[in-house]
């Protein structure tokens, strides 16, 4: 009882912490740009730290360690490789990435192909992203568990409120900053359990005598240090090691790469170099933990536990169930009761670090590329939080009812990741840099893939224990993994082929991803004078603030009257036909560059009368800007007066 209330006084004073930090950043939410992408403004070292964070789950570090103490060094092609490989691909990937026009990769495919491929694709994610999630509440409930006696739902419970009060009220910056707090948290606490850890084996236990630090590691077989040992009894092992490595890596990272989560810390960093080298320091801080830290810890345990590894020779990955929840056991037994309390709060911050992303990043899908897009397209932003918080709720209750059926950790990334990696890998991934991709093509290689790998996985999972050599791998090597090579082949050949037989793209759905498109669309067709009181007015009125390369322009107004807003964007695009609407009615551009960010775009504000504008031109184009500002003003004012509405410029004093 004296272990749980230090934790939960200790649980409080965090998550008190976690929602001043949402209550902060809930005053700065004035655009969409804001809320989704913390306005465009995220350091380097607030991107590295945030996407280790959101990778380094509470049940990942333990079911690395559990990894580490059954097969050795060889598990890293599992988990530990892929994360840290992930996050440098997609450092390579920023020069393409950062510039696109999307809030989400939905919305992306959207704008890419058509609307009939945004929901599917928004529905995948979200499953994706409830699996991800279930491996935080999988770890979590351990914890709370092993160290406190509580059911699972209790877990589910403390991260669910927790997440839908400081995300929903900070939006992403929310999410970014609590995740820098969360990684310095976990990074502490991992060092620190390394360490006493550590201490254990020199002091010894009353089955196991104490052992020098050097000793200890020299007394681990070679094999264990063998990245290519997998235990396969035929054959050469490096040889088939490396095919299984290779097997792993094909499986994972194309998931990873795609994954929702990191391309929204590339879209909002303050610039293409923060937001490689974030992803460069994240892949780094990966590495130091999962890759360094969690070795030691598994070298520590395994001496200290011995029968644990000795158990792979009898159960073989049944084992994991003793693995996994090691490293808490040796807590509960050797801390005092504010040691398992701090531990205990550790833990809640990697489960929460990466569940707020995972959360997020579904919630979106559901709220954004669902609800407004779909069923409520004039949705404000305040009704969007509220859609927000419901979506984020929905997602970990999902995650907790599927943590009764997926027990293993390691396994409810996998399966999350296999469904990614064969389902919309191919159609995003070549979307971006084949023109030829056609949103037919897109949909056979999204919907073929995502059927051919949930199909295989509910064989191989409903047939085989935990774990187990599935009965798809017993055909074939090729259907291991539970068949995702396959499913990813049927993906692929379905993506290009029909791709390849129907009409190509046409000049709209390919302007935002290739320049020379872009170039098409392009025009200009304003002419303002500088000493019009009213551009002066604007200019006066407006937000103007430079993140690196861009420039960010923000004007929020307030109509006369409650606006129909699809009356009003139907009578401007009619007008103007230089307002386009790519993704829906609730984000409309005025198209006069063929670079999509620095398109003056209109969303609804924080009530029916706010119209928000916004646009991210180059700094170059910092001075030039306010006058296409002016004249998209000037049409949206014409628009709203034909259908009896006035659209005012506020006075100084007001703005």
């Amino acid at each position: 009882m004296e272990n749980y209330m230090i934790f939960i006084i200790l649980m409080a004073v965090y998550l008190i912490g976690l929602i001043s930090i949402g209550v902060y950043f809930s005053k700065k939410q004035k655009s969409v740009t804001d809320f989704w992408l913390a306005g465009r403004k995220v350091s380097s070292i607030a991107v590295g730290f945030s996407a280790a964070s959101s990778w380094m789950t509470a049940g990942g570090i333990l079911a690395v360690i559990g990894l580490y103490m059954l097969l050795g060094m060889g598990s890293v092609w599992g988990f530990v490789a892929p994360n840290v490989l992930a996050l440098l691909l997609i450092a390579l990937l920023v020069g393409k990435i950062k510039h696109l026009p999307a809030i989400t990769q939905p919305e992306l495919l959207e704008q890419r192909y058509s609307s009939s491929i945004r929901a599917p694709v928004a529905i995948i994610i979200a499953i994706v992203m409830i699996l991800f999630a279930v491996a935080d509440i999988i770890g979590f409930s351990l914890v709370l568990s092993i160290f406190f006696g509580l059911d699972p739902v209790y877990a589910a419970a403390i991260v669910a409120i927790a997440i839908s009060l400081y995300v929903t009220l900070g939006g992403f910056s929310a999410v970014i900053w609590t995740d820098m707090l969360q990684f310095i948290l976990l990074a502490t606490f991992s060092i620190a359990i390394a360490l006493v850890v550590m201490n254990a084996t020199m002091t010894g236990t009353d089955s196991v005598p104490g052992i020098g630090t050097s000793d200890l590691f020299a007394s681990v077989p070679s094999s264990w240090w063998d990245a290519f040992n997998f235990g396969l009894p035929a054959g050469d092992p490096a040889i088939f090691g490396l095919l299984a490595a290779i097997v792993f890596l094909i499986a994972i990272i194309p998931g990873w790469v795609t994954e929702q989560d990191p391309w929204q810390r590339v879209w909002a960093a303050k610039d293409e170099k923060s937001a490689r080298t974030g992803m460069i320091l994240g892949s780094f801080c990966i590495f130091l933990i999962f890759g360094v830290v969690c070795t030691v810890i598994a070298v520590g345990l395994n001496y200290l536990y011995p029968e644990i590894s000795a158990s792979m020779a009898t159960i073989g990955m049944g084992a994991m169930a003793q693995a996994e929840p090691a490293l808490l056991v040796f807590i509960s037994d050797t801390l005092t009761p504010l040691g398992i309390g701090l531990a205990g709060v550790g833990l809640a911050a990697a489960a929460m670090s990466s569940a707020d992303t995972f959360a997020t990043s579904g919630a979106s899908c559901l709220s954004r590329d669902i609800y407004q897009r779909y069923i409520k397209p004039d949705a404000t932003m305040k009704e969007m939080m509220a859609i927000n918080r419901i979506s984020v709720l929905i997602i970990i209750a999902a995650a907790t009812v599927l943590s009764f059926y997926i027990q293993g950790i390691i396994e409810a990334i996998h399966i999350a990741t296999f469904i990614a990696s064969a389902s919309y890998f191919f159609p995003l991934m070549g979307g971006l840099y084949w023109k030829r991709a056609t949103k037919e093509g897109a949909l056979a290689g999204l919907i073929v893939g995502a059927i051919a790998q949930i199909s295989f996985t509910l064989i191989d999972y409903s047939s085989t224990p935990l774990l187990a050599i599935g009965s798809l791998s017993a055909i074939s090597p090729l259907l291991a993994n539970h068949g995702v090579i396959i499913g990813m082949l049927l993906s692929g050949i379905s993506f290009f082929g029909v791709s390849l037989a129907t009409q190509p793209s046409d000049t709209i759905h390919l302007a935002p991803f290739f320049a020379d498109e872009a170039e098409k669309l392009a025009k200009e067709e304003f002419v303002i004078e500088e000493s019009d009181p009213q551009y002066k007015k604007l200019i006066g009125s407006l937000e103007r603030e430079v993140t690196g390369d861009r420039a960010i322009f923000k004007l929020n107004l307030e109509a006369s009257a409650t606006v129909n807003w699809d009356k009003f964007v139907g009578e401007l695009k009619t007008i103007h036909p230089s307002w386009v609407t790519p993704t829906g009615v609730n984000s409309v551009y005025r198209l006069t560059k063929g670079d999509m960010l620095a398109c003056v775009s209109l969303s609804r504000g924080e009530t029916e009368k706010e119209i928000w504008f916004a646009s991210e031109p180059m700094a170059q184009d910092l001075e030039n800007h306010g006058k296409e500002f002016f004249s998209a003003f000037k049409q949206v004012s014409q628009a709203l007066e034909n259908i009896g509405i006035l659209l005012t410029l506020p006075t100084p004093e007001e703005a």
